[in-house]
């Protein structure tokens, strides 16, 4: 099979499937080193050989209306897509999450009749269901990273493959590594507050005021706990404080963390399998809080507690995202002997078992090119 496909296009629209995109590049040219991969994407997959025509810097923006904001410009970047799988002709096209592009892609070029792969499927379980019908119809294949979603998306009717989480590939063992802490001046016992603000640059505007009031209360209460910002290379930060350490590696600043401070999204549970209590939060504007009020059929917002199908770690949201409210929980998480941090810890474990073993994108990979696609 893997004979047959000589290109593929992959596409890609923000920092996290960059990540993942490119780990599944490199597993998939372990089976067929001479495919070639082209596509939108990032620094990572530029760095793993593809052929990148659209950055991800250009299209990562999240909600209705920063989506209507940039309406035109995302629109002549989906213009050029289409005219580079016209011209590149592909054997399969790879979506990689970022859905409000990609199924707008989808119904652009559903006529070429390529065989379709989304690997980390669009959240189609907590908004817009009636998405599946359109899935169904013109997508060949579909890869979970959620043993709920597989099961979720099985039950109406979507033949959907579980290789396991791309984070079970990572290491995120507590590991004190000594080029870290002398890079950093940290000694072995110092705590470590981790700052995950978010990875879009609405995110840090919404989030690094209170990120900040919440670093200044706690300097005051915990005079020796140290702070480590994880900065992502696409954002822009103001006001950051001298006292911060700055990393751009989440699995190296989780490594090291005692507790953490994170946006919502899918770095919530990296910091469950590096067993690094959380505090989760988010805020966006009126509009599209509204909007995920009236549409949106989820009880919670953190992976984690969705997966756990309860609330294990606190979430924080819009009037809630607040100093004085992050502070009293936040403190019991970085109290070594608190019961409420050694609870979240254990059921951290759990979570971990349910979401497979190691070697995921070499099995999704194995998975792309074996998997004989449905006739549309």
């Amino acid at each position: 099979m893997s004979d047959k496909i000589s290109t593929f296009f992959i596409s890609v629209g923000e920092p996290s499937g960059d990540v993942h995109a490119a780990k599944l590049v490199l597993s998939l040219k372990k089976i067929s080193p001479k495919i070639k991969f082209i596509g939108n994407g990032g620094d990572k997959m530029i760095e793993a050989g593809v052929d990148v025509k659209n950055h991800i810097d250009t299209m990562s923006v999240m909600g209705f209306v920063e989506v209507l904001k940039n309406y035109k410009s995302l629109s002549k970047i989906l213009n050029n897509t289409i005219s580079e799988i016209k011209i590149s002709k592909p054997d399969k096209i790879l979506l990689v999450d970022y859905p409000g592009f990609n199924l707008r892609l989808v119904k652009k070029i559903k006529n070429l009749n390529i065989p379709i792969t989304y690997f980390i499927l669009p959240q189609t379980w907590a908004w817009k269901e009636n998405r599946i019908f359109f899935m169904k119809e013109t997508i060949s294949n579909f890869i979970s990273i959620f043993p709920f979603e597989t099961n979720w998306y099985k039950s109406r009717g979507l033949k959907t493959y579980y290789p396991g989480h791309p984070f079970l590939d990572d290491d995120y063992k507590q590991d004190k590594d000594k080029f870290f802490l002398k890079k950093h001046n940290l000694k072995n016992n110092d705590s470590l507050l981790v700052l995950l603000p978010g990875s879009r640059q609405q995110e840090i505007d919404n989030h690094w005021p209170v990120f900040l009031e919440t670093i200044f209360l706690l300097k005051k209460k915990l005079p020796s706990l140290r702070f480590c910002l994880v900065k992502s290379t696409n954002v822009i930060i103001k006001n950051i404080p001298d006292f911060l350490i700055i990393e751009s590696s989440v699995t190296n600043a989780l490594k090291h963390g005692t507790a953490a401070i994170s946006s919502s999204g899918t770095v919530n549970l990296e910091c469950a399998l590096a067993e690094i209590p959380t505090i989760v939060c988010y805020k966006t504007s009126y509009i599209n809080w509204m909007i995920f009020k009236i549409f949106g059929k989820v009880n919670f917002i953190s992976i984690v507690n969705l997966i756990s199908e309860e609330k294990i770690i606190p979430e924080l949201i819009q009037s809630d995202m607040t100093s004085k409210k992050i502070l009293p929980p936040l403190l019991e998480y970085l109290s070594p002997s608190s019961k409420k941090r050694k609870e979240t810890i254990e059921k951290y474990k759990k979570i971990r078992t349910k979401l497979g073993s190691p070697g995921v994108f070499d099995r999704a990979a194995k998975h792309i090119i074996s998997e004989k696609d449905n006739e549309k």
